[in-house]
């Protein structure tokens, strides 16, 4: 698999950062979350003045065999229609990307389904959708390091250079089942913790999803290696979202995590190279049932709490003005002593 050059942020600017931040007319740590926004932003770009530039969401699609085995309440060719309806305009990202004007492009990890050529669409296709998990592994360990490699691929010859702050959505009937079994191998917690409500399933539909994830917990036994995770009960799109982080915080951009299965992908890519942590904001706590513990399993927070479960990004897009938020008052709030106010001391 091909290596990724992420160094640990500098300590050098660190004092400067948090004495501009704590001489802003206010009092100390009065902005909260903001604050550790800017502090982040400050650090990664090794700068006094940060600026964010060009923003960018790529969702990445793909289907899952495991979505044929009644884990979903929705069918597996939703997967491909809502890529038509990305590409179309009509999706929930699209709506908020134009609203904050965030560039949108939409990579074809593994969808079953031919798009042909179509503008805004990345074909990164490794195959047409997963082997179901409950029969043996998702995938093979050379399609998990080619996934991998296409995610990468994507940013560097699909995202313009100006660009610094980067996030990633998904879509792929069966993804919430695919990143709950991810969750369960990195944390070492029952299923039970992590298996929600995913597409909108009802009771017994959970009862089920829920009986089915054990079986392919038992069908893999115990899994460690990142690769071996992916390869396991992976997905491509969550492959390529992992080699998209990694390229992401190799080429120093910020990143903003989105909800519980791109969260999923963050954690495969930090079992690679924890040094991804320093470029990383989540954007969003989602209702899925567990993203609320892993975050705290992950030791982050995240930036909003609205009971989203759609995924696409729409996290990202939705917090991304207060995080412009806080690079503005960073750059443009007076100091005590430039606006000629008394500090308390």
């Amino acid at each position: 698999m091909m290596k990724f050059d992420i160094s640990p942020l500098s300590n050098e600017l660190n004092e400067v950062i948090e004495q501009k931040i704590n001489f802003k007319t206010k009092p100390m740590g009065a902005l909260g979350k903001l604050e550790q926004i800017a502090r982040k932003i400050a650090q990664i770009q090794q700068s006094l003045s940060p600026e964010l530039n060009n923003p960018h969401i790529l969702v990445f699609a793909g289907d899952h065999g495991l979505a044929n085995e009644g884990v979903s309440a929705f069918p597996q060719e939703v997967t491909h229609q809502m890529v038509l309806n990305f590409l179309g305009g009509g999706a929930a990202i699209n709506v908020f990307c134009r609203q904050h004007d965030i560039t949108l492009k939409v990579v074809d990890a593994g969808v079953n389904f031919d798009f042909g050529n179509q503008e805004g669409l990345i074909n990164a296709k490794v195959a047409g959708g997963t082997t179901s998990v409950l029969k043996g592994k998702a995938m093979t360990e050379a399609q998990v390091v080619e996934a991998i490699e296409n995610g990468a691929k994507a940013i560097k010859e699909n995202v313009s250079s100006d660009c610094n702050v980067i996030g990633f959505g998904e879509m792929g009937i069966g993804n919430t089942s695919s990143s709950a079994l991810i969750m369960h191998y990195i944390t070492k917690l029952d299923i039970e913790t992590f298996v929600g409500k995913g597409t909108g399933v009802n009771s017994e539909q959970l009862h089920r999803k829920l009986s089915i994830l054990k079986d392919v917990i038992e069908l893999h036994g115990s899994l460690e290696d990142p690769l071996a995770i992916l390869s396991a009960v992976g997905g491509f799109e969550i492959a390529e979202m992992v080699g998209a982080y990694l390229q992401s915080a190799s080429d120093r951009k910020l990143i903003i995590v989105d909800g519980f299965i791109a969260t999923a992908a963050y954690a495969i890519a930090h079992r690679f190279n924890p040094a991804i942590e320093d470029y990383t904001i989540f954007s969003h706590q989602s209702d899925e049932k567990g993203h609320a513990l892993f975050l705290g399993v992950l030791n982050v927070d995240s930036v909003l709490n609205l009971g989203l479960r759609l995924g696409e990004g729409t996290g990202i897009a939705l917090a991304y003005p207060l995080i412009q938020s806080a690079v503005n008052f960073f750059n443009e709030m007076s100091s005590f002593k430039d606006a000629g106010v008394s500090n308390k001391e």
